[in-house]
């Protein structure tokens, strides 16, 4: 939870990004320069406007300690640089839950730590697999294909899964995965446990490391080498195969191994 001071902080800092928001030009100057200052000139070829358009803005923006000039070229400040930061990731982080939206308004994300919320922008350029009424199996053979390729797999697993279990074990006897590490909550190993086959085939496995944890958990998360790949249960507490979110960039793979980190920790 967050507590009353950070709030206050967070509370202060929207305000500014509001005000900051409800100026294109405002916003638009602040990204421009985030990377590189830049003078007047290289501004207006930048936004198109006008100079005195442009100038009205960054007076605005000095006025409130965002922006100085130095020389000819304006920059940002410290507060500036840290305020479009935020901003920046406020904007990446709606464009990923409108870009997804059926997936985060139907499901349940109780069990993903609110920093880690804070950071689901890094999964912009995440893929959105939807299974259909005419193949429901969609979401499910994507993911299986995803995996017969990986050499190393992490997953948060939170279901007992025969299906999921068999392509498991296939794959390690391929030779295809070589090392598995399996994060479980007590009641989904000791269901492992006491099947067998998977006991021997998946758990007593060389190849198999098993992580086990006291609290159940909502999240089935895998990370690789190559990708990541979500899915979560309904809000009614029924797990749903039918989507997936999946991706292969460095920063959904970050975000990936920064939720299974929460759960190892």
């Amino acid at each position: 939870m967050t507590n009353p001071k950070t709030k206050k902080e967070l509370n202060k800092e929207f305000k500014d990004i509001k005000y900051i928001l409800t100026s294109s030009m405002r916003t638009k100057l602040l990204l421009a320069i985030y990377d590189v200052p830049m003078n007047l000139d290289e501004l207006r070829g930048v936004l198109k406007k006008p100079s005195a358009t442009i100038l009205h803005g960054l007076k605005e923006l000095e006025a409130i300690n965002l922006v100085r000039k130095s020389q000819k070229y304006y920059e940002l400040t410290s507060n500036g640089y840290l305020l479009t930061t935020n901003m920046i990731k406020l904007i990446d982080n709606w464009y990923s839950l409108s870009k997804s939206e059926i997936f985060w308004n139907n499901h349940d994300l109780s069990d993903i730590p609110e920093e880690i919320i804070r950071d689901i922008y890094l999964l912009k350029d995440a893929e959105y697999i939807s299974s259909t009424t005419s193949d429901l199996s969609i979401a499910f053979n994507k993911y299986i294909k995803l995996i017969s390729k990986a050499k190393e797999l992490t997953i948060l697993l939170p279901i007992y899964s025969e299906n999921h279990f068999k392509h498991m074990i296939v794959f390690l006897n391929e030779g295809k995965l070589e090392k598995l590490d399996l994060i479980v909550s007590e009641e989904i190993y000791n269901s492992i446990q006491r099947n067998e086959l998977f006991k021997r085939d998946l758990l007593e496995n060389e190849k198999v490391n098993t992580i086990v944890t006291s609290k159940r958990f909502k999240i089935f998360l895998t990370y690789s080498e190559r990708f990541m790949s979500l899915t979560l249960f309904f809000k009614d507490g029924h797990y749903d195969d039918s989507h997936i979110l999946i991706a292969k960039d460095d920063d959904a793979r970050k975000w990936a191994l920064s939720l299974i980190n929460s759960f190892q920790g």
